[in-house]
């Protein structure tokens, strides 16, 4: 394996990896190579980041190394996670946040082997409104995050409590996961239709009634 090689498939395990990172040990276990190439890999591919004044960096968090936005850009991405365009979950999003809604505290790892699909970007989306939290860490090898969902998560639903989640008694078999969650799935997509049909209509009376702010949104 060359020297670039190396780097490439190193940057594609960062990204894998995510927020928990990956040791120097994990590295050399996975890409077979010896501890100090692949420390002179990080460093080089550290020093081309800055270089090349490329948008991620490469950091060292408790012995792991992560791929991680710079801070300088943190002001950008607050405008893209409060966006009004982007103000809707995704399925992706609904369907991680009622996994979450049920079987917390739970992992990342839980939740993508309930779904079947890599879960990092619509985990992350649901902390940045306000929807999951951190929870705890799991008593596992790593320490992965428990997450849980919020006092946001009931307002934004409109749910009393967590009681408030369909029954799971409904189901023959408590196994059945799927089912579980396209459930509270349906529940949550609907009630978000709801809220956006009513935001629209308020949104439509308001510049009717009131022709002095449509005047000063032209």
């Amino acid at each position: 394996m060359n020297f670039q090689d190396l780097k490439s498939i190193i940057e594609g395990l960062l990204f894998l990896a995510g927020e928990e990172g990956i040791s120097v040990k994990q590295l050399v276990e996975v890409t077979e190579q010896r501890q100090d190439l692949i420390l002179d890999a990080l460093q080089d591919m550290k020093n081309s980041f800055e270089r090349e004044g490329r948008g991620l960096q490469i950091v060292q968090i408790a012995g792991s190394y992560q791929l991680t936005t710079l801070p300088q850009h943190a002001p950008y991405f607050e405008k893209l996670a409060y966006s009004p365009t982007r103000s809707s979950l995704s399925q992706a999003a609904l369907e991680t946040l009622s996994i979450v809604a049920y079987r917390q505290p739970i992992t990342r790892i839980e939740v993508e082997e309930i779904r079947g699909v890599k879960s990092e970007r619509a985990i992350h989306t649901l902390v940045n409104k306000d929807l999951i939290e951190e929870v705890g860490r799991a008593e596992a090898i790593g320490r992965p995050i428990l997450y849980g969902t919020t006092k946001a998560f009931l307002d934004y639903f409109a749910l009393a409590s967590l009681k408030d989640l369909p029954d799971l008694a409904d189901f023959e078999s408590s196994e059945q996961l799927e089912e579980e969650t396209q459930l509270l799935f349906q529940k949550l997509e609907e009630q978000q239709l709801t809220f956006d049909d009513v935001d629209s209509e308020a949104i439509e009376s308001n510049v009717d009634s009131d022709p002095v702010l449509l005047s000063s949104e032209e």
